[in-house]
């Protein structure tokens, strides 16, 4: 069955430097958020009653807003349940590996969520452009890349997979919010720089990347992050949307009284112990 894809970009990416105007407001975000996270906790009994798997994967520009919208997400949920994956680069061993198989090994079971913070296609992007395969291994990717996905499909596996658009000028105010920022500065990676100064190079592997991959079994999903508050909300809506998950009724829950059969003195017991001290 073929997905229906957006007709168009956001207005606001007719020009990328363009600075949208209306804020939303805390307190509309936080509200939005919340609603969402019931549903994600749904989905979440969901996963765990059904065995349903579900993989999603986020990539995108530097500084894009990819933690957070991933932060957005599970916040409010079971970290054994949903199990965030973020590999570092490949040991020597694994660089001498089948280029896909350090992926399968985090894969899910059943009952879990697995979200890529980068997965597999850091071939196709940072690597690409940096350098780090050769034009050979690229190239390979990107024809592999539909055919492995397609075996995760049919596998019985939801594959979801986000591309989060950042505008030219938003990445280098965030950039240079990270420069400035003592308590963001380690946000800044090896990367991040250099990826500035290549922007037009990774445009053009995005777009390698989309023509080759974004199939009728496995698309991308484009989300227009400049307004990282938004793209979050935007990003959990489609999410949710993409999955048939169902509300499974809860059976009601009731607090247990102490036993007081063996009572004793618990608090008197500690009252020589080392306390931190209350500063605040």
């Amino acid at each position: 069955m073929k997905k229906a894809r957006s007709k168009k970009p956001p207005e606001k990416f007719a020009d990328t430097d363009a600075k949208d105007k209306s804020k939303l407001k805390r307190k509309d975000y936080a509200k939005s958020l919340l609603a969402l996270h019931e549903e994600l906790c749904a989905l979440q009994d969901w996963v765990k009653t059904t065995g349903q798997r579900i993989i999603i994967v986020f990539e995108g520009r530097d500084a894009a807003g990819k933690g957070g919208a991933i932060k957005a997400i599970t916040e409010r949920v079971s970290p054994r349940v949903f199990k965030i994956v973020a590999l570092p680069a490949p040991s020597d061993r694994e660089k001498s590996q089948m280029y896909f198989q350090r992926y399968f090994a985090h894969y899910p079971a059943a009952g879990e969520i697995v979200i890529f913070d980068r997965s597999w296609y850091n071939r196709a992007g940072v690597e690409q452009v940096m350098g780090f395969c050769t034009e050979e291994q690229h190239r390979r990717f990107l024809e592999l890349c539909p055919f492995v996905e397609k075996q995760i499909v049919e596998s019985g596996i939801f594959l979801l997979k986000y591309w989060l658009e950042v505008g030219n000028a938003e990445q280098e105010r965030r950039f240079r919010a990270r420069i400035d920022d003592p308590v963001r500065q380690w946000k800044l990676s090896p990367m991040d720089l250099p990826s500035r100064e290549r922007w037009y190079d990774y445009s053009r592997a995005r777009d390698q990347m989309l023509a080759a991959t974004d199939t009728d079994f496995a698309p991308w999903y484009i989300v227009a992050s400049d307004d990282k508050k938004r793209a979050r909300l935007n990003l959990i809506k489609h999410l949710l949307k993409q999955i048939p998950y169902e509300h499974l009724p809860r059976k009601k829950v009731k607090l247990p009284r102490r036993n007081m059969e063996h009572a004793y003195d618990d608090l008197k017991t500690m009252s020589n112990r080392r306390w931190v001290p209350e500063v605040y």
